[in-house]
């Protein structure tokens, strides 16, 4: 993580000051969602070290009990804004997901998740996968090692990350994880592994009681089961696509047009805690960490938080490997939505039938900015430079998309400005007039 300076940063609760002037924003107490993951860090950081306050801001944080309660919770108003997973807008703005107007105008993070499977599964792949110079089993690790056995994989929800990285994985290893259609919401037509959705913290447990044989999660719940001695991360997000898009910042289009003085209050906040996470190399992660650890927030144990959030990822017991970007707050943009990011989920919900019919590369690209809003980032984020908060090199100066991204587990190249081009790369997957119906692709 590159070194980053902070000024006014970083005080505890009690001793932060609003800075913004009373009446300032429009609804000063909020309640915001979470689900128990490392990743909803940025929002426990900004309460605890008092940014929401210097913000003006009075912020309770409430956890959620799964992705769609958390959903629900936004688009009918109970909660002002949430730590979300990025397909939820995009499949809101493409149709097919919440039928309310939702809004990102903030990446909270990119990498963090993995995929785990039972150690009955490891035992019966490990022997057969390539070893390093070191004895260990290389890495990445491909899902061809899991052809022709017919697993049950858990992930999140149908529009999260963690299940289009399950499939491009799996796909990257020559297996057809299923297609979506309107009669199969589980997404299994066709599918040579069943994947089925199992909210985070559950994981570990379902994963040892057998009901699944791996699962596909961010943090802390792969390295729960490693502590657990139930099961073997195989693979890292950042393995199978480097620096990807993960959770982001989310609350409805009406919420940020009645309330858009609070909306900046919030993104300055947030921002200064992304700052605060990635500071000078990571030197305020143990300290994250103990918070994180606490029962309001993720409630797991610091050891297992600490597993993936310092600099490390623990594979097994006695394999933790350097991974110094698994977890990415503020460094590399973290936080600026780019459409480029958008795009690529959408790729995905077409790639898999949840976008059932052809789009035009245009459809995208209006999509993807109907949803990400980086004119609202760029303000707060500029009113931070101005104040000498963040660095004015912490702020892109980009058109929203990020160059053509290579670095994929398959060897693939994504230009977010050619959709239709990118999926016809592909070998798995749906191509340029294909349907789903319930006998196959046509």
């Amino acid at each position: 993580m590159a070194s980053v300076a902070l000024a006014g940063c970083g005080k505890s609760n009690d001793a932060a000051k609003p800075v913004a002037a009373a009446g300032a924003v429009e609804k000063p107490t909020l309640k915001l969602g979470f689900i128990k993951l490392t990743d909803m860090a940025p929002l426990a950081i900004a309460k605890e070290k008092g940014f929401f306050q210097e913000e003006g801001l009075n912020v309770t944080l409430e956890p959620q009990a799964n992705w769609k309660v958390l959903l629900d919770g936004v688009a009918g108003g109970t909660l002002d804004g949430a730590h979300m997973l990025a397909g939820q807008p995009i499949a809101a703005a493409a149709g097919i997901g919440a039928k309310a107007k939702l809004i990102a105008p903030l990446s909270l993070d990119l990498n963090g998740n993995a995929i785990t499977v039972s150690n009955k599964v490891w035992t019966a792949i490990a022997a057969k996968l390539p070893k390093g110079p070191d004895g260990k089993v290389a890495h990445p690790i491909s899902a061809a090692a899991l052809k022709g056995m017919p697993l049950k994989f858990g992930m999140v929800f149908p529009f999260s990350p963690h299940n289009y990285e399950l499939r491009y994985w799996l796909a990257a290893g020559g297996i057809q994880p299923g297609f979506y259609l309107p009669g199969d919401l589980a997404g299994t037509t066709g599918a040579q592994m069943q994947i089925s959705v199992t909210p985070p913290p559950q994981m570990p447990s379902t994963l040892e009681a057998g009901t699944i044989d791996g699962y596909s999660v961010g943090e802390p719940w792969n390295q729960a089961a490693v502590k657990k001695k139930i099961g073997v991360p195989v693979i890292t997000d950042a393995e199978i696509f480097p620096d990807n898009p993960e959770k982001v910042f989310g609350m409805t289009e009406d919420f940020a047009k009645k309330n858009p003085k609070t909306v900046q209050a919030l993104l300055r906040a947030l921002i200064k805690a992304q700052q605060w996470l990635d500071a000078e190399g990571g030197k305020n992660r143990a300290e994250a960490v103990k918070i994180l650890a606490k029962s309001q927030y993720v409630g797991a144990d610091p050891e297992v938080i600490a597993a993936s959030m310092t600099g490390k990822f623990t594979f097994a017991p006695g394999d933790a490997r350097e991974a110094p970007g698994f977890n990415i707050f503020f460094d590399k943009f973290a936080g600026y939505p780019y459409y480029s990011d958008a795009v690529w989920f959408l790729t995905q919900m077409r790639r898999w039938g949840q976008i059932p019919t052809d789009k035009t590369d245009q459809w995208y690209a209006d999509t993807a900015k109907a949803v990400y809003k980086p004119d609202l980032y760029l303000a707060a984020a500029k009113s931070l430079v101005d104040q000498g908060v963040i660095p004015a090199a912490a702020v892109p100066e980009t058109d929203g998309y990020k160059a053509p991204q290579g670095g994929f587990i398959d060897g693939v190249t994504y230009d977010g400005k050619q959709p239709n081009a990118y999926l016809a790369k592909f070998t798995i997957g749906l191509k340029a007039g294909q349907t789903v119906t319930p006998a196959g692709v046509k």
